[in-house]
């Protein structure tokens, strides 16, 4: 591994920031770390970069513990969200900010980041997006070990994130820097990040490809927070195959089967895009009627209420009526069944 964070956990005073992390990044990885506001992703990243002591656990680049180094002793370098640029020198200098008195690498790095035109303006001339790619170059100038990317986009509109965050996959893919993009944006985390480290107040709640954990959450709070998700109350009635109860309706998954023992109450999380609306009945679908429908351009957000009061989530490319009578059909690979206990909010 080229980082390894080991039994991570770091206190301020009575308040536990971070509980017990551990995750590896290997050599020439891209992983997210993601997370709601104050789940701890800051602290992690000022461990790794040295800024701060953990209170438990160890930091090992390339298999040495760093975690009493100080920073400049580490190989690692950080971007932070907001511009650290010193605002009196040029793009050329701030690049080369720190390095020895070589020209080549500064301009290798200008042309990394198609700064090439701008080496001579000051931050103050510079747009968002180039600010970016200058502070990008001013990081790898260094030839860091890790590169950490602490909310590199968050300060952006949507037009430029989504220019800079190509920008950055591409850089990381030509550099093969070890890279660490911590964000709370899960779209920003799946569209780059090789792995997601999902982190939920303070501790490790997933780990895995963006794909797999999206598909197959380990826990309710991963499926909320990869995407948008609905939820339906439902009782295993069945074991092969596994058969589910709604009031009076069943639904019969072909192919699954329960992972707890009949009769079990478990909530169901669906993807609202994999959800579709159909007259005719089948055994993975539910009675149900239109109740709300909204307009959000590239497709329709359709709620549906069942027999059980229960409302439902669809994503639909066609507009359907409000008080339509239908069907809602569940696609049993998109199924991701809870206990009752797992869903309870956490303390």
């Amino acid at each position: 591994m080229m980082l390894d964070i080991d039994g991570l956990s770091h206190r301020y005073g009575t308040e536990q920031a971070v509980d017990d992390v551990s995750f590896g990044l290997a050599d020439g990885e891209i992983v997210g770390l993601l997370g709601p506001s104050g789940c701890g992703k800051t602290t992690i990243v000022q461990a790794i970069a040295g800024h701060l002591r953990p209170t438990e656990g160890r930091i090992r680049l390339r298999g040495t513990d760093v975690t009493a180094k100080p920073p400049e002793s580490r190989g690692v370098a950080v971007v932070f969200q907001q511009s650290t640029l010193f605002d009196h020198m040029t793009v050329a200098e701030n690049i080369a900010y720190g390095l020895a008195d070589d020209a080549d690498p500064v301009a290798d790095y200008l042309d990394l980041v198609s700064l090439t035109n701008q080496q001579a303006a000051y931050p103050a001339e510079l747009s968002g997006g180039q600010q970016r790619r200058a502070e990008l170059a001013r990081a790898l100038a260094t030839d860091p070990d890790v590169l950490l990317l602490d909310e590199p986009l968050s300060a952006l509109d949507r037009a430029l994130r989504t220019e800079i965050r190509a920008e950055i996959d591409r850089i990381q893919r030509e550099t093969g820097v070890t890279t660490l993009f911590v964000t709370h944006d899960q779209s920003d985390a799946m569209a780059l990040a090789d792995r997601l480290v999902v982190m939920q107040n303070g501790a490790v709640a997933g780990v895995g490809e963006p794909r797999t954990l999206y598909e197959s959450p380990p826990t309710p709070f991963v499926a909320d927070f990869l995407g948008r998700s609905t939820t339906l109350q439902a009782t295993v009635a069945a074991q092969q195959p596994l058969t589910l109860s709604v009031a009076d309706s069943r639904l019969v998954f072909d192919g699954r089967t329960a992972e707890f023992p009949t009769g079990t109450p478990v909530t169901c999380y669906l993807r609202p895009e994999a959800l579709t609306l159909e007259p005719q009945p089948d055994t993975s679908s539910l009675p149900c009627e239109v109740v709300r429908v909204v307009d959000v351009g590239r497709h329709y957000d359709v709620t549906v209420a069942l027999e059980t009061g229960e409302e439902l989530l669809v994503e639909q490319s066609t507009q359907s009526a409000v008080g339509t009578a239908t069907r809602v059909s569940i696609p049993a690979r998109t199924v991701s069944l809870f206990a009752p206990d797992e869903t309870a909010p956490p303390e």
